[in-house]
């Protein structure tokens, strides 16, 4: 199963879909363990410390601090790990409507995390590209 990589048909075929809750980003400085239950959406580990995407509920809960209020879509296709293009077309689609967004590729869907307040504007300008690149 090596997903899709054609990008015109990445484009046409995706379907954006948005997840309910908010969701946060939050770190933990290095060999700072993970508290005990937290299972958050995505764990990376970088040289300054843990990154923790997680919902706003579960920050609040834990009592770590947070910022990036978001909320995530999936797009429903699967994207190959190779695929050349389809996020830069995503992400320059939303940049030009002057939206940050923060995706994360996963083995079979690539997610978005976009500002929580412009979600549904993020997934009408992903619907109008997926309209555009099937025609």
């Amino acid at each position: 199963m090596t997903g899709e990589t054609d990008l015109r048909t990445l484009l046409a075929s995706m379907r954006p879909e948005l997840l309910d809750g908010t969701y946060v980003f939050a770190t933990l400085a290095p060999g700072v363990p993970q508290p005990e239950g937290l299972e958050p959406m995505m764990l990376f580990r970088e040289r300054e410390g843990m990154t923790l995407i997680l919902t706003e509920e579960a920050a609040r809960t834990m009592g770590l601090a947070a910022s990036f209020r978001c909320r995530m879509i999936t797009l429903n296709i699967h994207s190959s790990l190779d695929a050349v293009g389809f996020l830069a077309a995503i992400t320059t689609r939303l940049a030009a409507a002057g939206m940050g967004v923060n995706p994360v590729s996963g083995f079979y869907h690539d997610h978005l995390f976009v500002p929580a307040e412009r979600a549904e504007e993020a997934m009408g300008l992903l619907r109008e590209l997926t309209a555009e690149s099937g025609s």
